[in-house]
């Protein structure tokens, strides 16, 4: 069993409470909220945009143009392909795309994001491959479930949602899962034991993300916004 394999089976229960969140079965049955969609939305464009930067510092660790192709290559998916998903959860919400960007950040994602920035700063590129693949992972099992459950038609409301996620076998999770195993081949156990901290972590911290977006999480106490 490889690193990576070992990794995915210590966060089983964190995997199985993922696909039992509400807001993952709201997918499955088309049955979720206008604002849950958009919350979701809102908070899943600024993560995306941290994920990016977080693959340029990943960049300024890479040693080889193969190590820095993949992450390059990550870079444009994300801004040319990934913007597909939202743009189905935006139709059914009956809103433009480029009215949800720019929004704060809820905890969680905040909490995410400063996970994810703090590892790539101060960890070795095995480290930043740990703590971003449960996010591609995740959500490759999520859409491959979905379809065998669901087998939606093109009517369903996340139609291309499911198919846009449950199709995406060889994509970057398996390329993370190779750079993480032959990483791991060569790391002392400290640095296996970081990354396996920094795996799970971001194993929870994906399903806060989809508890955020249901219960449309914010932060505790208002404050005013201050005009410029």
């Amino acid at each position: 069993m490889g690193f990576s394999q070992e990794l995915r089976r210590k966060a089983d229960g964190i995997y199985q409470a993922i696909f039992d969140h509400p807001f993952v079965r709201g997918i499955a049955e088309g049955r979720l909220q206008k604002e849950q969609l958009i919350h979701y939305v809102k908070q899943d464009f600024e993560y995306l945009n941290a994920y990016m930067r977080i693959y340029g510092i990943a960049i300024s660790k890479c040693q080889t143009r193969e190590e820095i192709a993949l992450f390059n290559q990550q870079i444009d998916f994300i801004l040319n392909s990934e913007i597909h998903p939202h743009h189905n959860f935006c139709r059914v919400a009956g809103v433009k795309f480029e009215d949800l960007q720019g929004f704060p950040l809820a905890p969680s994602a905040h909490h995410y994001i400063r996970h994810m920035l703090t590892v790539a700063h101060e960890g070795s590129l095995g480290e930043i491959y740990a703590v971003l693949l449960p996010c591609p992972w995740t959500y490759l099992e999520i859409g491959k479930k979905l379809l065998e459950e669901v087998q939606p038609t093109p009517e369903h409301p996340y139609y291309e949602w499911i198919t846009f996620y449950g199709q995406r076998a060889g994509g970057v999770t398996e390329k993370f899962m190779r750079a993480l195993d032959q990483w791991a081949e060569t790391a002392n156990a400290a640095e296996r034991q970081r990354m396996t901290e920094h795996f799970l972590q971001s194993c929870q911290l994906e399903y806060l993300f989809w508890d955020m977006a249901y219960r449309l999480e914010d932060w505790p106490v208002a404050v005013p916004v201050l005009q410029l």
